[in-house]
């Protein structure tokens, strides 16, 4: 059982496809989109919780990754498979 993803995106985001084909490689089979092109009020609680305006923005369970940059660097460190693996 892997942690639940939840990612903020936009429609046209080469960062988020990034990410999305990792997370992919990495065994996620679901992550749970928020468009904050679409919704503007998502947005803005995206920026509540991050502190940052740009996506993709990536929860892993309850923890904010950041963006594809540090999903990666997560990655290359070791932690992303033990993140994603961790008791929900």
């Amino acid at each position: 059982m892997t942690q639940s993803v939840v990612m903020y995106t936009t429609a046209i985001c080469p960062y988020c496809i990034r990410a999305k084909r990792l997370l992919a490689e990495r065994g996620v089979a679901e992550i749970e989109e928020v468009r904050v092109d679409l919704d503007p009020e998502r947005r803005d609680e995206m920026m509540q919780k991050t502190g940052r305006r740009t996506v993709p923005q990536i929860f892993i369970g309850s923890t904010h990754v950041g963006g594809c940059d540090d999903l990666y660097a997560l990655d290359a460190a070791g932690g992303l498979l033990p993140l994603l693996a961790a008791d929900a």
